[in-house]
């Protein structure tokens, strides 16, 4: 490659060069018969693999004049020029624009067929992300928000971020949308500029600016059939555009790092490098968000060589790790300068739910040679069990719910639409992305991965509920539950076995367990329901979460598809037909939502999911092997069953000894010398005998 790394990692770096300072209108202006062959070259099909071509035509290295599309754009575009000029039509005849939306949407309302057409329905999330992509193209082309229902765009930065753009790289490439992926490298080459005097968070930055752009890397790099450009080829100018774009943006977002506890400030400003603690929260980070930058760093790390990448975001996880919290169950702020829990809050809904997703990823990222992630996974994962899952009164729904006040506070039966990521990580984390087949064929399965399997299972028929419990069938932005009282735990298991209550009777007294609130009833277009449907159908085979997913896109067409060409939007509320709409088009919705579907209802090669990682916005990273210096540099500190960190007493290393006990509840272990050391808040034998012996001489 003709990619150079970074200069001056180690701190404030120097803006790029003259490269990056061009900023102004790209100029790009898509004519009616510009759009015509856009749409006639966009109906190619998506190639499955990358030496499995499917439905797709051989190398794109063919002469010139061997390529029947060069041929068929030349006289298209003749035939063009002569329509132009009227050569078609008296000059008293205006040309009639034939509307195909109406054709292109019929499906809705036909019956389902005997047989399950997959790749059909793959096409119509295809045609439901053109729908988006060209009414955000022709209304708010360059903006940072889009709002359909008014056709308007809006800027989070003066100069704009690319947030829908970059946001949706990747989908492009997969869906081989090749002119639609044109027009944004150009927007890219010619009005992306990171130099801005700008605030903007950390996080979101990263996963969705950072992850997309290197996922595009990875996907145009790796599977050069995929929307196949002349631009981006080996040794051609545009090769690195994707990558040397990520480095600029990753050694401005560095600035967060800045802090004296190592954990990244909330925001960060692109041109002074500056980060910038949190305006709410006491200004702690979110804890989520300070602990889901790592494998987009980690991968940059990988392909530059540059170390400082890989350091600060692995620095994060140890500074968390050291707080030593129960049962690996993390509160859901922290400050940024000193590496300390903000309030007792645990969770993994908003703030608290990718901490947990990029650990086991992490150990996924690195092909099993961080073995630190699998057991800081398995720990919170059995912290879940303990804690977190109870069930629902009815119809014994597993529940993953929320602590707000900590572990030892009551539980509240209560999930965000975000919390539905888990079971689908749950099943990944089991196989280790292989099929649950392959897994037990290599020995891999044993009664833990069954157990972790079965709680998958059951957490995603609970997120299914909650599309299935609406009129509009789309799930609630965060939904209640009814339960006993006290709720049970895993522990106690529910009160009758599970059944399948959703799938017998959607009248059933099932629903009654939902309790969805006003305020809580409108949906952002989210995706990780659908996210789960794909790995719980990669790892099981069981298509019936295809039918799920199916069921659910028919939903999102049905209800949030605009009349005319503005594409979709978010909702105000679910729970009434025909809903109340928002206008807002998230750029998840392209990036995650319909990205998903689109692999839900794709073959299962492509992607495998035993070489790959996706982060949080559904980008997509390759595993690789630890080379070019990168390890994991840190360890974690000798702690009890329970997670809490032991004080060792005179610097003693502590190894496996007696336990007893000393007074209620308290724990005591010992070093090789035979002193006692303790737990947090457990009393030693050495100090207690200072003590009494201090208290006798005051007696006398």
């Amino acid at each position: 490659m003709s990619f150079s790394g970074p200069r001056n990692v180690n701190g404030h770096r120097p803006q790029q060069d003259g490269s990056w300072d061009g900023v102004g209108s790209n100029g790009y202006t898509r004519s009616n018969i510009g759009a015509k062959l856009d749409g006639y070259f966009d109906k190619r099909e998506l190639p499955m693999y990358k030496d499995k071509p499917y439905n797709y035509a051989s190398s794109r290295r063919k002469p010139w004049w061997q390529k029947w599309r060069f041929t068929a754009a030349v006289l298209l575009l003749l035939f063009a020029l002569l329509y132009w000029i009227g050569v078609f039509s008296s000059s008293s005849t205006k040309a009639k624009v034939k509307d195909t939306s109406k054709s292109t949407w019929s499906w809705l309302s036909k019956p389902a067929g005997p047989q399950v057409d997959w790749d059909e329905r793959r096409e119509k999330v295809k045609d439901a992300f053109v729908l988006s992509w060209d009414g955000y193209e022709k209304y708010a082309w360059g903006h940072d928000g889009y709002h359909p229902t008014s056709k308007k765009g809006t800027q989070m930065t003066p100069s704009g971020m690319g947030w829908i753009i970059v946001d949706a790289l990747d989908t492009l490439i997969l869906m081989n949308l090749t002119s639609r992926l044109t027009h944004a490298r150009d927007w890219l080459t010619t009005s992306l500029n990171y130099d801005q005097d700008q605030e903007v968070n950390t996080f979101e930055t990263t996963i969705r600016m950072l992850g997309g752009l290197l996922s595009a890397h990875y996907l145009s790099t790796t599977f050069p059939d995929m929307a196949p450009l002349i631009e981006d080829d080996q040794g051609a100018p545009g090769e690195d555009l994707y990558l040397e774009k990520a480095t600029d943006l990753a050694d401005r977002l560095l600035g967060a790092f800045d802090s004296e506890g190592g954990v990244p400030y909330a925001s960060v400003n692109l041109k002074t490098l500056k980060g910038i603690r949190s305006h709410a929260d006491d200004g702690a980070s979110s804890t989520a968000e300070a602990t889901s930058l790592q494998l987009e760093f980690k991968y940059l790390a990988m392909l530059t060589g540059e170390k400082d990448y890989w350091d600060k975001v692995e620095k994060v996880m140890k500074v968390v790790d050291d707080n030593g919290v129960e049962d690996g169950l993390v509160p859901i702020f922290i400050y940024a300068h000193d590496g300390t829990f903000r309030g007792h809050n645990i969770r993994l809904g908003s703030r608290g739910d990718s901490y947990y997703e990029y650990l086991i990823k992490q150990y996924l990222q690195t092909s099993g040679q961080e073995p630190i992630y699998l057991e800081l996974w398995n720990q919170a994962l059995t912290g879940v069990r303990k804690h977190l899952i109870t069930y629902s009164k009815k119809a014994h729904f597993t529940i993953l719910a929320e602590r707000p006040n900590g572990l030892t506070s009551d539980l509240q039966p209560k999930m965000d639409h975000l919390v539905c990521f888990m079971p689908g990580t749950i099943a990944l984390a089991a196989t280790g992305g292989k099929t649950v087949a392959e897994a037990k064929q290599a020995g891999k399965w044993g009664k833990k991965e069954q157990a972790d399997l079965n709680l998958a299972i059951e957490l995603t028929k609970t997120c299914w509920g909650m599309y299935k419990t609406t009129a509009t069938g789309l799930a609630p932005e965060i939904t209640f539950f009814e339960t006993d009282n006290p709720p049970r735990s895993e522990a106690d298991g529910p009160s009758t076995p599970p059944a399948d209550p959703i799938a017998v009777d959607a009248a059933a007294e099932w629903k009654d367990d939902y309790v969805i609130k006003n305020q809580d009833a409108h949906n952002l277009q989210r995706p990780e329901t659908v996210e789960t449907l794909f790995y719980m159908w990669r790892i099981t085979g069981d298509d019936k979460y295809r039918e799920w997913g199916w069921e659910m896109f028919r939903s999102f067409v049905n209800y949030t598809k605009l009349e005319g060409d503005a594409g979709f939007t978010s909702v105000a509320n679910v729970l009434h037909v025909p809903p109340k709409l928002r206008d807002n088009m998230e750029s998840f919705w392209l990036a995650e939502t319909l990205k998903y579907f689109y692999l839900l209802f794709s073959p299962a090669d492509l992607l495998p999911l035993d070489s790959i990682v996706i982060n949080t916005e559904a980008h997509v990273f390759p595993r690789f092997q630890l080379t070019r210096g990168l390890k994991t540099g840190w360890e974690r500190k000798p702690r009890g069953k329970d997670g809490r960190i032991i004080r060792v007493e005179e610097k003693k290393t502590v190894e496996e000894g007696k336990k007893g006990k000393e007074g209620e509840g308290k724990e005591e272990k010992e070093t090789e010398s035979g002193k006692t050391v303790k737990e947090e808040g457990v009393e030693t034998k050495e100090t207690k005998k200072k003590a009494e012996e201090a208290a006798a001489k005051g007696a006398a």
